[in-house]
């Protein structure tokens, strides 16, 4: 019996197959293949896999805040007027109607009243500008602490704080140009600080500003500045940081089937980027409702900018509160060499210590790899308690920046706690130095005592809170070994070497070239890895676990909890069953 499928399916198999007509699209995208050759280059890069690690995000919130201040700032650039020609405000706000002031103020003002979404728009550039310092900051601090700007990535590393810089300019050019008493103020101590250069200042600052300060062409200026010098910057370096990361892979965490010669992730394509995608829109969405219902920088309270005026309490935004927390606290030294006055009270915190935190940043990953003498590429990052000397040394910066952001506002801390301001501004000459020691310290005993701990865990397993006693009337806690999963993690790191020098001296009793510079950085490497823990050795791990088959053997029969423990969550298993292994 024949089977009609003529209802179903249809066949070719009567006249000779034709090809389909092409698309004009498909057309197109054949015709720029055949001469740029886009197909293998996107194929390869859209397949491209990316590890998942929530850490690994914190880069990304910089990226998609950094596209927020773009698309509100292209918004707010077709309102705002970069020009401090005098007018007489006579927008909606009532308070100023008829008040003097630049123009910049006035088209500020007009952007918060009187342009619909406005006010939205330059509370959300606000918001973003504050989210993408901030981000950057806390990204910069994941790389650092888990050595992730180790060879091959110096080079990012460097673009990355770059970027910060950048970033943090951007900041104080952008919420200069409203022309306000406060941003005014923060100008005018930028003046201040230009002329505290020995010998240039004077020229420096008469070249900015156009002439005498404020001139007039201060606003246009750093107008151009913020939404084209630093802005072309930052997108070519960021570019630049994106390649770099394409070129390099991505790191990973150490795990089961990671090597530094794989990656273990998703996609680009499709899983990757609809996962990017998301996190754009939370990072926009989070953003707007910032701008919406948090208010930020609200110009008509502290009115047009005026030379002569300065605002009690003012302060910058918390980005550039750490130098002038530094230049509170500083007391005021001068000196006069040939002739020139020596203002170290304003250099100081301002023209040294801050580019000298820059470059030691950047150098970090460089001393760091000189002192190890590590050639290697390194894909697979380090927990922080593995590397206790940099882990140390990142938290006593930290320490530092925190103590100087905090001194920037000792005349708010002096107001809220009913406390004496100068008592503060003492403490905090002293804290600057002692707290990042002591920072230092704590922090590298905390990471070498974690690194105890999970060689103990290696070696005897988690504790089960299980109490066991013996035949002889002894107790002991009941241990479990840990998951091969776990095991694999935590000795997923390789051996501190010290570096040594044998001899300084050939047999001929003459010293060797270099020989100094090489006992300097044996002295720095054993101080660097000297006190750290080593995991434990294949024999150590062989020996502990017949040392815990032993145990077994001792215990078997008991088929029940110990004694006492009927009702404290253990009473449903057995002392060897499996759940008990989920820590």
């Amino acid at each position: 019996m024949s089977l009609d499928t003529s209802k179903v399916a249809s066949s070719n198999a009567a006249k000779a197959a034709t090809p389909a007509k092409p698309s004009k699209v498909g057309g197109v995208a054949g015709w720029a293949d055949d001469r740029l050759g886009l197909a293998t280059a996107a194929r390869k890069n859209l397949r491209k896999v990316f590890p998942d690690h929530w850490s690994f995000m914190l880069g990304e919130i910089a990226l998609w805040s950094f596209v927020v201040l773009l698309l509100t700032g292209v918004f707010l650039s077709l309102w705002f007027t970069p020009s401090m020609g005098e007018v007489h405000y006579e927008g909606s706000y009532d308070q100023l109607r008829g008040i003097p002031m630049s123009e910049a103020m006035a088209s500020t003002l007009d952007i918060s009243f009187d342009v619909r979404g406005g006010l939205l728009m330059r509370q959300m550039h606000h918001w973003a500008a504050m989210l993408f310092v901030a981000s950057m900051m806390v990204h910069l601090l994941r790389v650092a602490f888990t050595g992730a700007f180790r060879k091959p990535r110096e080079v990012n590393w460097v673009i990355g704080c770059l970027l910060l810089l950048l970033g943090t300019l951007e900041g104080f050019t952008g919420y200069s140009l409203p022309d306000d008493l406060l941003s005014g103020t923060g100008v005018r101590a930028a003046d201040g600080f230009l002329k505290a250069t020995p010998v240039l200042g004077s020229y420096m600052s008469f070249f900015l500003f156009g002439g005498e300060f404020p001139g007039d062409a201060i606003i246009p200026r750093l107008y151009i500045i913020h939404v084209l010098l630093i802005p072309g910057i930052l997108l070519g370096l960021i570019a630049a940081h994106m390649l770099l990361l394409v070129y390099h892979k991505h790191t990973q965490w150490p795990g089961p089937g990671r090597t530094e010669q794989n990656v273990v992730g998703f996609p680009m394509l499709p899983v990757y980027a609809a996962k990017a995608g998301g996190f754009f829109f939370i990072v926009f969405g989070v953003t707007a409702i910032m701008g919406g219902l948090l208010s930020i920088n609200p110009v008509w309270k502290f009115g047009p900018y005026d030379p002569t005026k300065v605002t009690a309490g003012s302060q910058p935004d918390w980005y550039m509160g750490w130098p002038d927390g530094l230049l509170r606290i500083m007391p005021g030294w001068e000196s006069v060499i040939f002739g020139y006055t020596i203002s170290w009270n304003v250099m100081l915190p301002i023209l040294i210590v801050p580019p000298t935190m820059l470059i030691v940043l950047i150098l970090l990953p460089f001393i760091e790899g000189w002192i190890t003498g590590d050639k290697r590429e390194h894909h697979l990052l380090q927990r922080p308690r593995n590397a206790p000397t940099r882990t140390a040394v990142m938290v006593s910066l930290m320490t530092f920046y925190g103590l100087a952001w905090a001194a920037g506002g000792n005349d708010i801390i002096a107001i809220t706690f009913h406390s004496s301001i100068n008592n503060i501004t003492y403490f905090m000459r002293v804290a600057v130095f002692v707290g990042p020691a002591i920072a230092f310290f704590v922090t590298r005993r905390w990471c070498i005592s974690l690194q105890r701990h999970d060689n103990d865990k290696l070696l005897h397993g988690y504790e089960t809170g299980i109490i066991m006693r013996s035949t002889e009337g002894g107790y002991a806690e009941r241990h479990l070994p840990i998951s091969e999963a776990s095991a694999y993690t935590l000795t997923a790191r390789e051996r501190d070497e010290i570096h040594t020098v044998d001899s300084d001296t050939d047999a001929n009793g003459v010293v060797a070239p270099g020989s100094r510079v090489q006992a300097l950085r044996a002295r720095l490497s054993e101080k660097m890895y000297g006190h750290n823990v080593q995991k434990p050795t294949t024999e150590e791990l062989a020996a502990a676990h017949q040392h815990a088959e032993h145990e077994h053997a001792l215990e078997a029969g008991l088929d029940h909890p110990a004694d006492g423990h009927q009702f404290d969550g253990h009473s449903d298993h057995t002392v060897d069953e499996a759940p008990l292994r989920g820590h």
